[in-house]
């Protein structure tokens, strides 16, 4: 199975930048900030219009858990349509029950209604009850890619739980490490974990071309204000890329 660099992406200046720096995939989503949600429409024509690496779309309806409302889990299934007869290459999802365990029934109903896309179970994985099993059940209804941390705030700090994933999915599915992933990361996990591909978001904080700001008002989550914008950082991505064909031929 060939390890992927994905990157994940909420404007068509992080794409272009991001398929410049040598990423495989796109992880197209909007509100990086709180973790992404689906995209607009028009944001992802753009990007299939300018970019020439498959793009995988996020469809997630808001922030918060993966335990959704029949009107949300409509929307979800509705949204995996639509992305596919606008051209998306895969789409990336999670729904979960309430006692943790994956949802089985809705994640087989969502792998129907994405025909012959590819699709990535996402990190609502993090936050079930059993990822061992929850393996299982990806497999089982013919997913492709599991994004994991290892069930931790990042990578690093999952790495033994990768590492039992990993040797669980075998040549099955693709587990895919993310949170906290940047080109030293990559290095250090290749050494214990082989098989493993990589999601990140290279990003840097810009700040806002904005002369006046009137700083009495805050719109967004604490700690981050208006003037500040998130871009993905070409040299970031490239050495990502640069590490994972090293490690290729080792």
């Amino acid at each position: 199975m060939k390890r992927k660099l994905e990157v994940c992406v909420d404007s068509l200046e992080s794409a272009l930048i991001a398929q410049r720096g040598g990423a495989d995939r796109l992880e197209v989503c909007a509100n990086l900030v709180i973790g992404g949600t689906t995209p607009g429409v028009s944001l992802f024509q753009q990007m299939r219009k300018a970019c020439q690496i498959d793009l995988n779309v996020l469809i997630r309806p808001r922030f918060g858990d993966f335990l959704y409302t029949d009107a949300e889990f409509e929307s979800i299934a509705k949204d995996v349509e639509l992305f596919q007869t606008l051209g998306a290459d895969g789409v990336v999802v999670g729904c979960l029950k309430e006692d943790g365990s994956l949802d089985v029934s809705r994640m087989k109903e969502l792998r129907k209604r994405a025909g012959d896309m590819h699709m990535t179970l996402h990190r609502a994985f993090d936050v079930c009850r059993d990822p061992y099993q929850a393996l299982e059940e990806a497999v089982s209804l013919g997913l492709d890619t599991i994004l994991t941390s290892g069930q931790e705030d990042c990578c690093m700090d999952g790495r033994e739980v990768l590492k039992k994933l990993a040797a669980q999915a075998g040549e099955r599915i693709e587990i895919m490490a993310g949170a906290g992933v940047n080109a030293e990361v990559i290095e250090e996990l290749l050494t214990e974990i082989q098989t493993l591909s990589f999601h990140m978001s290279g990003k840097e904080t810009l700040e806002s071309g904005m002369t006046y700001r009137n700083a009495r008002v805050h719109m967004g989550l604490p700690g981050m204000g208006e003037f500040f914008v998130f871009r993905t950082q070409e040299a970031q991505v490239r050495k990502a890329r640069e590490v994972l064909d090293r490690q290729a031929y080792l």
